[in-house]
């Protein structure tokens, strides 16, 4: 992976200069004579932030900590977007068709630096590239924790931001914004995809026990999961084991959990918290004496504890590569990123790739980069293409309506190759599954 910043960006970062001084968000005493051009009055980096030849991109994601496998494929599915975007690739064409070279004819580069996961980095990360590059759009989190922040952040700053990977109901819900926008699934969609086959699986009342990350995302799934469970299948939740970000000895959790009586054990931690606390779980006996579920599931959590743990579990996830023999963008999207970064992406890299997809082509519908116009196009609520069919967002909350994807755990005999991990089982549509736009209290605030 190359340096967090390229050399000549690191070199501004470490400036200080007036404009940092002078306040995130505030008009430049030397504005480009263009900035009124379009008869609006500038608002968060527009218009400096597009003057020029080339356009910028900031995010954060977390490089380092517990989400840093997943952050990396995040960005790495953002990097080859850009890529694509600025060459014209085939795959680019469908998912925007007016982009040709760049985003209204201008070189996009992409900003990044390592959050670690924490909201106030991913904040301060943010402040300076605005202040520093003028970014016309941000991006990254991994976090719910972050994504919320940034939203809030973004709302502030009248900068567009787009959630990376961010599963809690919270972030198109009661921290919704008109300046945020989310494209992949989340803990009430993965409930009501993956509930049912629970269900017909399993059967009804049974007993399960959680293990819960102690923010926003941990506690929105699995109150999700607990609520589809027990109000359509009767069953118990005996326990839920709540730990902090970054644990990294279950021992405590895990004693409670065998002593609660759950037949299943419901894993919603995730990142290396998930890889950590499932192979503690298998060294304790728990598993497979009771059933694994991961109703969000982990991107590399196969691949860390391998298929003789993950093979048999019940997963709901953004996406999977094999999807590849289903949907021809999948099959560009998997041949193209494995060409440039040797594996097989993971649903963090075709979330980092749709998301910017999606960007460049409401800029190119909009026909302008100013912010209320490119949100407005959001809120059209137009079909368009995704890597697993058609989607749309909904103007009320600006949360993508995608399907969201249910997989089952391969025996190791079974695998065609080292990445062979999870089966297919259904691609659920995602209008069924999502609750009514204001059910979570989403309001969305004002354009200017």
């Amino acid at each position: 992976m190359r340096d967090i910043l390229k050399d000549e960006q690191r070199r501004r970062l470490l400036k200080t200069g007036a404009a940092i001084g002078a306040g995130l968000g505030a008009p430049s005493l030397l504005l480009p004579a263009s900035a009124w051009a379009e008869g609006r009055p500038p608002i968060g980096t527009w218009p400096a932030g597009s003057s020029g030849p080339t356009v910028y991109a900031g995010a954060a994601y977390p490089l380092t900590g517990t989400y840093a496998a997943q952050g990396a494929d995040e960005l790495k599915g953002a990097q080859l977007a850009v890529e694509h975007i600025n060459n014209g690739h085939p795959l680019m064409k469908v998912m925007s068709p007016k982009t040709k070279n760049g985003v209204l004819g201008k070189k996009l580069e992409l900003l990044y630096a390592d959050s670690g996961a924490k909201p106030n980095n991913a904040v301060q990360i943010a402040q300076r590239f605005i202040s520093e590059n003028k970014v016309v759009v941000l991006t990254g989190s991994t976090s719910s924790a972050v994504a919320v922040a940034m939203n809030k952040f973004a709302q502030r700053e009248k900068v567009l931001y787009f959630a990376g990977l961010s599963g809690s109901n919270d972030t198109t819900g009661k921290d919704c914004v008109r300046y945020g926008v989310r494209q992949d699934f989340f803990g009430q969609t993965a409930a009501a995809a993956i509930g049912p086959v629970m269900l017909k699986q399993f059967g009804k009342n049974r007993k399960a026990a959680f293990m819960t990350p102690d923010y926003t995302y941990g506690h929105t799934v699995t109150k999700s999961v607990n609520d589809f469970l027990t109000k359509n299948g009767g069953w118990t939740q005996v326990t839920d084991q709540v730990s902090p970000l970054g644990t990294q000895d279950f021992s405590q959790y895990l004693t409670n959990i065998a002593n609660s009586g759950a037949e299943f054990l419901i894993n919603v931690n995730w990142g290396r918290d998930a890889v950590l606390s499932t192979q503690q779980a298998h060294k304790f006996g728990l598993l497979p004496k009771m059933t694994l579920v991961v109703p969000y599931q982990t991107p590399f959590l196969a691949h860390e504890v391998g298929a003789e743990i993950t093979q048999g579990v019940l997963a709901a996830t953004d996406f999977w590569w094999t999807l590849e023999d289903k949907y021809p963008n999948s099959k560009m999207f998997v041949e193209a990123f494995q060409k440039k970064f040797n594996y097989r992406p993971e649903w963090s890299a075709e979330q980092g790739y749709v998301s910017f997809a999606h960007w460049a082509r409401m800029v190119e519908e909009a026909g302008t980069f100013y912010p209320p116009e490119v949100i407005k196009t959001y809120e059209k609520g137009e079909t368009i293409p995704s890597l697993i069919g058609p989607v749309h967002y909904r103007p009320q909350d600006h949360q993508c309506v995608r399907p969201v994807v249910i997989v089952r755990g391969k025996k190791p005999s079974a695998m065609k190759n080292k990445e062979d991990l999870w089966d297919v089982l259904e691609v659920v549509a995602g209008g069924p599954l999502m609750q009514a736009p204001d059910a979570f209290g989403c309001k969305l605030g004002d354009y200017t």
